[in-house]
């Protein structure tokens, strides 16, 4: 399976967590959108294990399963329809989960992800 990694998944794979840890051990691809990949290391910027996590995380991009997946001018088209669908629904969701919802279908990978608004897109597939 080809996976993609939203933030809190990464998270969750990084504390332990059962799951996705079953999840990326049997993944034959794992992409980690850019944008989580930022939201990641903010995240480390103003914790109180940065360097811990940042090494940890430098491993795991390490791994030949791994790549950061950035956006490029077909994104943006994937994000303007994601986003017209959404605002003709009247459920948005965050910015940056719609960037990397916009990757996810871009790729046609399987977004891993524990955020409830990703199921606000049906065309998105998502574990």
């Amino acid at each position: 399976m080809r996976i993609a990694l939203d933030t809190n998944a990464y998270a969750d794979a990084a504390r332990r967590v059962e799951k996705p840890v079953e999840i990326l051990r049997t993944a034959t691809e794992i992409h980690l959108p850019f944008i989580a990949l930022g939201e990641l290391r903010a995240g480390f910027a103003v914790g109180n294990r940065g360097v811990r996590n940042e090494a940890a995380l430098a491993l795991f991009l390490q791994s030949p399963r791994v790549r950061v997946l950035f956006a490029d001018e077909h994104t943006a088209t994937h994000y303007a329809r994601l986003y017209a669908y959404l605002r003709k629904k009247g459920t948005p969701v965050p910015t940056n989960d719609l960037w990397i919802a916009a990757l996810v279908v871009q790729h046609d990978l399987v977004l891993l992800s524990n955020d409830e608004h990703f199921r606000r897109l049906p065309q998105l597939p998502r574990i």
